[in-house]
C-alpha cells in the first residue's frame, strides 16, 4: 500500500482534536474522548512530511488529557521527536509492513482473511458512509488510525466500532508490546479511553494469542470483492 498523504494538520482535525467543533456538545458525547482519538489517529498513520506538525499538535492537546489517556501519548512523542520522521518511517514499515502479528486492520484479528472479513469491512464502510465519511482509495475501513479518525467525528458510533474489535486491539497492543515498537504506547493510550476488558474478551485475546486469527474453508470463496479482502501485511495509511 501506499502511505497516507492527506495533510491531518488542516483546521478540521486540529478542531476535533481540540475539541472546538461546530458539533460539540455538553450532553453524554461530550464526554467521549474525541480529542484523544483524533491525536491517536494522527500518530498512527504513516510519518510524512507532516509529522511536525502531528507532533507539536499532539503535544498541546495531551496536556489537557487525563493522566491514563495523555502519559502514553507523551512517552511516544519523546520517542518521536528523538527519532525523527525518516528513521520513524523506516520503524513503522518494518513493524506494520513486515510483521503478521502487528497487523493494524481491526477485522483481520475477528475474522482472518475469511468471507466474513469482507462483509464485516463492507459493513464498516456503510457505517462511514452513513456519517458522511467518504475514504480515499489508498484507505481501508478497518484501519486503526480511520477507526479512530471516524470515532473523533462520530464519537458515538466510533466508539461502538472500537469495543466491538476491542479483543483484536488488545492483541495488536501487546504484540507491540514484544516487538517494542514505539506505537505501543499510542496503544496503551487508546485503551485507556475504553471499558476495561471483559471475561469473555480476556478469553478471547487468549484464544487468538494461541490460534490465531480464523482460516476460510478449503474451496470457498469470499462473498466481497477482492478490494474488500486486503493482505493484512501492509499496514501503511
Amino acid at each position: 500500500m501506499t502511505p497516507h498523504t492527506t495533510d491531518h494538520t488542516t483546521d478540521s482535525a486540529t478542531e476535533r482534536a481540540t475539541g472546538h467543533t461546530s458539533g460539540h456538545t455538553s450532553g453524554p458525547e461530550a464526554s467521549l474522548p474525541a480529542p484523544a482519538w483524533q491525536i491517536q489517529s494522527l500518530l498512527l498513520a504513516y510519518p510524512d512530511e507532516h509529522l511536525d506538525g502531528r507532533l507539536r499538535l499532539a503535544r498541546r492537546v495531551a496536556a489537557a488529557l487525563p493522566e491514563p489517556v495523555a502519559a502514553p501519548l507523551h512517552r511516544f512523542l519523546d520517542h518521536a521527536e528523538r527519532t525523527g520522521a525518516a528513521r520513524l518511517a523506516a520503524e513503522y514499515v518494518e513493524v506494520f509492513d513486515h510483521r503478521r502479528r502487528c497487523c493494524p486492520f481491526l477485522t483481520y484479528y475477528a475474522h482472518g482473511d475469511t468471507r466474513k472479513r469482507g462483509v464485516a469491512l463492507l459493513r464498516i464502510k456503510r457505517t462511514y458512509a452513513a456519517a458522511g465519511l467518504r475514504l480515499t482509495d489508498e484507505e481501508l475501513p478497518d484501519h486503526l488510525a480511520v477507526v479512530l479518525e471516524f470515532a473523533a467525528g462520530e464519537p458515538e458510533a466510533g466508539r461502538k466500532l472500537l469495543t466491538e474489535h476491542r479483543a483484536g486491539l488488545e492483541l495488536l497492543r501487546l504484540a507491540l508490546h514484544d516487538t517494542g515498537a514505539p506505537w505501543a504506547h499510542v496503544l496503551d493510550s487508546v485503551s485507556a479511553t475504553l471499558p476495561p476488558l471483559g471475561g469473555d474478551e480476556r478469553e478471547a485475546v487468549a484464544r487468538l494469542a494461541a490460534e490465531g486469527p480464523p482460516e476460510e474453508e478449503v474451496g470457498l470463496a469470499p462473498f466481497a470483492p477482492p478490494q474488500y479482502m486486503p493482505d493484512p501485511v501492509g499496514g501503511r495509511r
